[in-house]
């Protein structure tokens, strides 16, 4: 007698296929605590986010002026962020996030503080994006190389979703209150709600369990980063996820000229849809993202992904129309949020924990230098070839890029989770430290195995000296 055929999955079973993967939130506190801190402080960095500009033109009236904030960021993003990932290794990273964002919140407050003065001054305004662009360099290795450690292997994509998708709700809720906020009640009420936010962030991040270094006596020092380069050089997988990510931010990163589309699509109403497009797109792909939970061919994620974006942007360079325009953007910040799905995925599967703060800062480059760098190209094309020309040529220039690194690393284009040795490795260990005796997990000792079985170090003969105290004075 033969059995009956399987039942076809019931439509409500197919929609829950699609939702988001909530199991990072019920398995790991630590995750929960710091999704819903993201949340509070999303939304009150980016109501300063939107504030602070708007107060530099207020003060000076001169596009120059607003567009220098950026010069004043990115050097301190990059140098704070590469220090960062050292940092990260070498003392809890728990204190390095209480402490960043402690000093956050007081810059907030220092931004509130000029805005009820009188007459406000500019160079706090400077001051303080500088100072905020070093603290979020420090405290995104911190951050980053903390989720491998809190969420089981096998639920990081889910997470890196989840992640992603409390930034998305962020990037549209907060920027669209913001511009509410400050046009109805002024700066200072803005930067209140910064205050506030990050006032509670504290208080969450003071309820994180500790998460001492992999390794004890080490300090954070230039041969820990070059060790930590030496060991993404060597690694075809992770230089390919930097690489595509460079290249697609440079080739194909247009926003500065999204002022000079809007005009020449006569359609200047539609510039704040513009800027919100990638991040509806994005949002969209995260509310239908636990498909991907189950899927282990991560590299592809991060190629087809980037490719996605640079065919999204080159279509909305050759539009006239605006809102086939829209419709490309949006389509170009889902494909952005795939491969950044792939990109974080890998980087927790396959990085030992003890270097995993340090390639973190690493990230911070790639991700801060390509969109700022991208920018300039964008804008000097532009006034080259012209507006739209320079945008439909810089998408197929990432497309092709893309084609060219992944002929060059093919192991990104092949990674699969279950086979390659990175993954297998610390799948293994992670396995190792729940459920059999000896160091326990979390501790330096467990935490450092997996490195040292690969390169025969034990860390002995290194020249350590005693570590320093933590940046937040704990």
């Amino acid at each position: 007698m033969t059995s009956a055929p399987a039942s076809a999955p019931s439509p409500s079973g197919r929609l829950s296929a699609l939702l988001p993967d909530l199991t990072p939130l019920r398995s790991s506190a630590d995750f929960r605590l710091l999704w819903i801190q993201g949340v509070v402080t999303y939304f009150g960095s980016f109501m300063a986010l939107i504030a602070l500009p708007l107060q530099i033109k207020e003060l000076t009236g001169s596009p120059l002026a607003v567009g220098a904030m950026g010069a004043v960021e990115l050097v301190p993003l990059v140098v704070f962020g590469l220090y960062g990932g050292a940092l990260a290794d070498a003392v809890d990273r728990r204190k390095v996030i209480l402490g960043t964002e402690a000093g956050l919140g007081v810059l907030a407050l220092v931004l509130l503080v000029n805005a009820v003065l009188p007459d406000p001054l500019l160079w706090p305004l400077y001051l303080v994006a500088g100072g905020v662009s070093a603290l979020s360099g420090l405290q995104r290795p911190a951050l980053d190389s903390l989720m491998a450690r809190i969420v089981p292997h096998d639920q990081l994509t889910a997470a890196a979703a989840l992640n992603s998708l409390r930034w998305q709700v962020g990037a549209i809720s907060g920027p669209a209150v913001a511009g509410l906020v400050v046009a109805y009640a002024g700066h200072a009420t803005a930067y209140s709600v910064t205050v506030v936010t990050f006032a509670l962030s504290v208080l969450l991040c003071l309820r994180l369990a500790p998460a001492p270094p992999a390794r004890e006596n080490t300090k954070p020092s230039l041969r820990g980063i070059v060790e930590g380069a030496r060991f993404a050089w060597s690694r075809p997988v992770l230089l390919g996820t930097y690489a595509v990510d460079v290249v697609a931010m440079f080739f194909a990163f247009p926003n500065t000229i999204f002022p000079f589309l809007a005009d020449e699509l006569d359609a200047e109403w539609s510039l704040g849809l513009m800027y919100a497009s990638g991040s509806v797109g994005s949002l969209v792909l995260g509310l239908t993202s636990g498909w991907t939970s189950r899927v282990r061919r991560h590299g592809l994620f991060v190629v087809f992904g980037a490719a996605a974006w640079g065919l999204a942007i080159a279509a909305a360079g050759w539009f006239t129309s605006v809102w086939p325009v829209l419709v490309c953007l949006a389509i170009a910040g889902a494909g952005d949020m795939l491969s950044g799905l792939g990109r974080s995925t890998i980087w927790n599967q396959t990085i030992p924990e003890e270097l995993r703060g340090r390639l973190a800062g690493i990230e911070v480059l790639s991700y801060s230098a390509g969109p700022q760098l991208g920018q300039v190209r964008a804008g000097a094309m532009a006034g080259w070839t012209g507006t739209r020309s320079a945008i439909w040529s810089g998408g197929v220039a990432c497309v092709a890029s893309v084609a060219l690194l992944t002929a060059a690393l093919p192991k990104l284009l092949t990674y699969d989770s279950a086979t390659d040795e990175d993954a297998v490795r610390r799948r293994a260990q992670r396995e190792e430290d729940a459920g059999t005796p000896g160091p326990a997990s979390g501790t330096p000792e467990a935490q450092a195995r997996p490195y040292e079985a690969e390169t025969g170090a034990s860390g002995a003969g290194r020249g350590r000296i005693e570590p320093e105290s933590s940046p937040s004075g704990g």
